[in-house]
């Protein structure tokens, strides 16, 4: 799942470049029954994710896992064909006496979002991901998952690969670039899938079916700045705010989950107002590594009089109370801490320069901007700062900014815009990409909550999320396609600690194995 809006489609040469060489380790892809959890049911699901845990998958870096599955497609005796930007899709011809029916897709992306905490030291383009298994779920304790999308495409995969199931025509379509931009979305090439229904699985909470989804934009945010000589003498220090639990920025975006990047931008501004700029200056700040997470960490390096530090530690652990005290019982492991760094050569930003740029950030919004009138209980419009670099005479900010309202996505973005135009900084915003629009009379819904009744008993409620979901725009290129999303119980996606829930897996499984089963016979 994603929530970053592209600026454009990725071109043939950027997502559908030649596969890098893997190590042995990882040389074929082997869902084989040796993995540290190979008791788990249904054991083909968690085959194929102990195989994905294997392969380094880094948005716009699939393209080995690509070319292995569809070797592994190959040996099983299934057709298979690549687009134009990377997507894969792998065909099953329909079970017996159903190779004639229309057929059903199973849609769910290659990457994932790579993040990590600080002092991990995992390199995402060539480590496994080691997963544990505790109370019920699967978790990576120091960096994610991947179950966000890894777990959707398991069971896809599982269900090529099983005999016995009773299934129209099944086509699994496995897209690129979905956690960097939707890029294989977008590129998705015109005459490539057959299917007339279309069943992502790429939602994070069992129990719930989706019909639909926010759509987005970024705002990226360039602001040169002048510099000049650090002041001699002064000492050269680093203020970190870390500990935030981070988490998905637009399922998790109501939960009021500090951002590093915007508390910390606070300290600084409450800096400001005490000293002004004449006790400390700033030389670099940076926070976040994805416009699709809450900024987790954020780090300022600054230079300080040394005759004000004691008035400066003094400001920034009563910034620090403050905060936690606001955030206390979401927030509890919010750490603010002021070290020492060796001299460094460089220069400060202009003092005038530091007050727009602090101020900027500080009145910037993050978060929900309002809540849905129609849909109740679900976010409408909302953003997320989540990218800031500061550093050699240049500011960049991300801000990406959804809602279930076209026009009120742009409004926002427009906002935002304006009002760092005011600073002089540059401002682009992109063409965005259009939401799924809900259609409660669905036959295919409609369906799934006859088998989700005689399978569980009670009803799966019905949702839209407020997160990006590939199924606008495939729907937009495939028009007259009846979609549906479902998916396991995954918390802390696009965090490290993401977990997933073993137990709604195996639910998953059989319900996507019922609905297959029971898929109108036309």
């Amino acid at each position: 799942m994603t929530d970053s809006a592209p600026s454009s489609a990725p071109t043939a040469a950027s997502s559908a470049s030649a596969a890098p060489a893997l190590s042995p380790r990882v040389a074929a892809y082997q869902p084989t029954p040796d993995f540290p959890f190979a008791d788990l049911q249904p054991v083909a699901v968690w085959r194929h994710f102990a195989a994905l845990c294997a392969i380094p998958r880094q948005s716009k870096h699939e393209a080995a896992l690509r070319d292995l599955l569809a070797a592994w497609a190959e040996g099983r005796g299934l057709a298979s064909e690549q687009d134009g930007v990377g997507n894969l899709v792998i065909r099953k011809p329909g079970s017996p006496g159903r190779e004639q029916e229309a057929g059903v897709i199973l849609q769910g992306h290659l990457d994932m979002v790579c993040q990590q905490n600080s002092g991990t030291g995992h390199d995402f383009q060539q480590d496994p991901i080691r997963p544990v298994l505790k109370d019920g779920w699967l978790l990576a304790e120091n960096t994610t998952l991947g179950a966000d999308n890894g777990i959707g495409v398991a069971l896809a995969l599982a269900a090529l690969e099983a005999d016995g199931l009773s299934h129209p025509p099944l086509e699994v379509l496995l897209t690129v670039d979905e956690e960097a931009g939707m890029g294989g979305a977008l590129g998705l090439a015109p005459g490539l899938l057959r299917g007339r229904y279309l069943i992502n699985i790429d939602t994070e909470e069992w129990g719930h079916l989706y019909l639909g989804c926010a759509g987005g934009m970024d705002v990226n945010v360039t602001y040169p700045y002048s510099s000049e000589p650090a002041p001699a003498g002064w000492t050269v220090a680093k203020i970190s705010l870390t500990g935030l639990s981070g988490g998905h920025s637009g399922i998790d975006i109501h939960k009021e989950r500090g951002n590093a990047i915007k508390l910390l931008v606070r300290l600084l501004g409450e800096l400001g107002q005490q000293l002004g700029t004449e006790a400390w200056r700033l030389l670099h700040l940076e926070g976040g590594t994805a416009r699709n997470a809450l900024p987790r960490e954020a780090f300022a390096t600054v230079i300080l009089d040394p005759a004000c530090l004691a008035e400066i530690e003094a400001t920034l652990a009563t910034g620090a109370q403050a905060l936690a005290r606001e955030l206390k019982g979401v927030e509890n492991g919010l750490s603010v801490r002021l070290s020492e760094l060796p001299s460094l050569a460089g220069p400060a930003m202009a003092p005038a320069a530091q007050r727009q740029l602090l101020a900027a950030l500080n009145a910037a919004p993050h978060g929900v901007a309002r809540m849905s009138m129609s849909v109740p209980g679900i976010v409408e419009t909302s953003n997320n700062l989540g990218v800031l670099s500061v550093a050699n005479g240049q500011a960049r900010a991300n801000f990406m900014v959804r809602s279930l309202v076209d026009s009120a996505a742009q409004a926002h973005a427009r906002r935002i815009a304006d009002l760092f135009g005011l600073i002089g900084a540059d401002c682009q915003l992109t063409d965005g990409y259009s939401g799924w629009k809900p259609n409660p009379d669905s036959p295919l819904l409609a369906l799934a909550q006859q088998v989700y009744a005689a399978q569980f008993g009670g009803s799966a409620q019905v949702e839209v999320i407020h997160a990006g979901l590939e199924c606008g725009i495939i729907g937009a290129k495939y028009p007259g396609l009846d979609m549906l999303s479902f998916g396991p119980t995954i918390h802390g996606a696009h965090a490290p600690g993401e977990r997933v829930e073993v137990e709604t897996v195996a639910r998953s499984w059989q319900f996507l194995v019922a609905l297959l089963a029971a898929l109108p016979r036309v």
